[in-house]
């Protein structure tokens, strides 16, 4: 069975405004386990429970960064594994059954961070999440780079939210007021 590790920090959006800062990261983590939830098992790793949608699965975030919160989540997984960040506005099913079938694979952003993996071995997964992490995964393991739209767009600051277009999930939408 696929399983799909999300990463879920609700204090990491701090380049995003005060007033939507929590709204913003609940409502995207929602629409991505809800993509996530029809293609596999959803493990969202984090230190709030609270947040996470009944039909996944939560594991406590050990602190130390993204690197230690995806190796959290990825312990204990046998076979094919998503690692899917939780501010992927247009996250679908489809795109997540895409990466699935493209191998050892990463989506990176535009900025050069990684997105989303595709790991047929947890095993090889190292915490090598930051600035410039797509060249560091590829330099560690023979990841393949996929584009896969609704996955290079993630949201980190004001920009990206203003810039999101009406093709985003449904709470997203609901939050934002986009027509759909």
């Amino acid at each position: 069975m696929l399983t799909i590790v999300i990463p879920y920090r609700g204090d990491a959006k701090r380049r995003l405004p005060s007033d939507v800062r929590a709204a913003v990261a609940v409502a995207m983590l929602g629409d991505v386990v809800d993509a996530a939830v029809e293609v596999g098992h959803v493990l969202v790793v984090t230190d709030d429970h609270a947040v996470v949608p009944a039909v996944a699965e939560p594991v406590g975030d050990p602190g130390n960064g993204l690197g230690a919160a995806v190796a959290a989540g990825l312990a204990g997984v046998e076979g094919h594994a998503l690692v899917v960040n939780a501010d992927l506005p247009y996250a679908t099913p489809d795109a997540l059954r895409r990466l699935a079938t493209s191998g050892l694979a990463l989506v990176e952003a535009p900025d050069g961070t990684t997105n989303a993996l595709s790991l047929p071995d947890p095993g090889v997964f190292a915490p090598l999440y930051g600035k410039g992490s797509a060249e560091r995964f590829r330099a560690h393991a023979p990841f393949v780079t996929v584009g896969i739209a609704e996955l290079e767009t993630d949201v980190d600051d004001d920009a990206d939210l203003a810039g999101l277009r009406p093709h985003v999930g449904p709470r997203m939408r609901a939050l934002l007021a986009v027509p759909a």
